[in-house]
């Protein structure tokens, strides 16, 4: 086989199995994103030991802090369904009544029931009217 034949083969294999683990990264990284559910859709589709990804406004008036972590209300934005949560873990600084939360973990007996150190505040967006924030 001639030099030239070989190198034109090796960059083709090459590409190849370089176009092959884009392909996988890409699918691997989209199939493994879940989307955050609001609180009604956690109470629709809860199953048995499923985890899922809750999001939603904490409600007003609804956090107890706990030598163990925090038990607080997560509610829909539009404020019609709200879920009970059991935290323990670290709390960031801007978590308050009214912010908007990400939390992981999975329902058991009603309770929404997080995993340690799971949960994410989302900050306010600056376009907001001042009448919407905390609302």
């Amino acid at each position: 086989m001639d030099p030239g034949r070989k190198r034109k083969l090796r960059l083709v294999l090459a590409l190849g199995a370089a176009l092959l683990l884009v392909t996988a990264l890409l699918y691997t990284s989209f199939n493994a994103s879940t989307e955050a559910k609001t609180p009604s859709e956690v109470l629709a589709a809860s199953e048995a030991g499923e985890s899922y990804k809750l999001t939603g406004r904490v409600a007003d008036g609804s956090v107890e802090r706990r030598q163990d972590g925090l038990a607080f209300e997560v509610r829909d934005r539009d404020g019609t369904t709200a879920v009970p949560v059991d935290y323990a873990g670290i709390v960031p600084d801007p978590f308050r009544e009214g912010r908007e939360v990400i939390l992981t973990g999975r329902m058991e007996s009603d309770t929404f029931v997080a995993e340690r150190d799971s949960l994410v505040t989302k900050c306010p967006s600056k376009f907001t009217n001042e009448a919407d924030v905390g609302s």
